[in-house]
């Protein structure tokens, strides 16, 4: 099969659900890939999921770039986006595309995922003019958690519904691939998904998207912490770490290995 690419991706939209997964390096990658996953994301969720911290926040463009180009000579064939961490949008543009340059160069990522509604359409749009794609984020947006003051779903009353869709459409009009959609009212969900025609690629948003996307270690059972109630588990590999890790420490210390 050949590999998708950001234009054929959006004419996946009603042809059949997309599977996206989150992933930092090129070990988990490459499985992703072997299993036929559409789409992988680098995300800034590598902060508190892989190294330590309590929120996306601390994340850098440098990170990033580490990480991205790390999945992508994996070489899986499979689309690769990379997150623009926190603030990164917000800058000038000449700054922001940048940051975006810079992430397309040292990783060598198909795309840019960037956070952000109609507010943020302005300076997507000419991000995606310079010929940057772009796959969008709205709903929750974890990089304004400090704002939030915790994380909340959206889309629970009309008001936010039409915000929501609003910012659905203003990314499109801008030109992005594709749009995440992270833990919305399950109906909400629906009508957003259904208002525009680039493919709604939901997280804790329900089965109404046209797809979804989980955080690798989420759904292999490796979270140490805290798991999102939407998450489903589809393994318990961290049975299977401490299981080979005491086994090897055992034999250590019992002088059988090595032999």
């Amino acid at each position: 099969m050949p590999k998708l690419t950001t234009h054929t991706f959006r004419k996946l939209k009603g042809q059949r659900p997309i599977v996206a997964v989150t992933s930092y390096d090129a070990l988990t990658a490459r499985y992703a890939a072997e299993a036929g996953v559409d789409i992988i994301l680098v995300g800034d969720s590598v902060g508190d999921t892989m190294l330590g911290f309590d929120t996306t926040i601390p994340v850098t463009l440098d990170m990033m770039c580490h990480h991205g180009a790390a999945v992508v000579r994996a070489r899986t064939g499979t689309l690769v986006a990379v997150d623009l961490p926190f603030a990164e949008a917000h800058h000038g543009h000449d700054r922001l595309l940048d940051s975006c340059r810079r992430i397309m160069q040292e990783t060598g990522a198909d795309a840019v995922k960037i956070e952000g509604g109609a507010e943020l359409a302005p300076a997507i749009a000419r991000i995606t003019a310079a010929g940057i794609p772009v796959w969008g984020h709205i709903g929750l947006r974890p990089q304004q958690v400090l704002v939030l003051g915790r994380y909340k779903k959206f889309g629970a009353t009309p008001g936010e519904i039409e915000t929501l869709i609003a910012d659905a459409r203003a990314l499109e009009q801008a030109g992005v691939f594709s749009i995440v959609l992270e833990l919305t009212d399950h109906e909400a969900a629906r009508k957003i998904t259904a208002a525009v025609s680039v493919p709604l690629i939901g997280i804790g948003a329900g089965p109404h998207c046209d797809g979804q996307i989980l955080v690798a270690p989420d759904l292999l059972g490796l979270t140490t912490g805290g798991i999102p109630s939407f998450v489903q588990q589809f393994a318990d590999a961290a049975a299977e770490y401490r299981k080979g890790f005491a086994g090897y420490v055992a034999a250590v210390r019992e002088k059988k290995f090595p032999r």
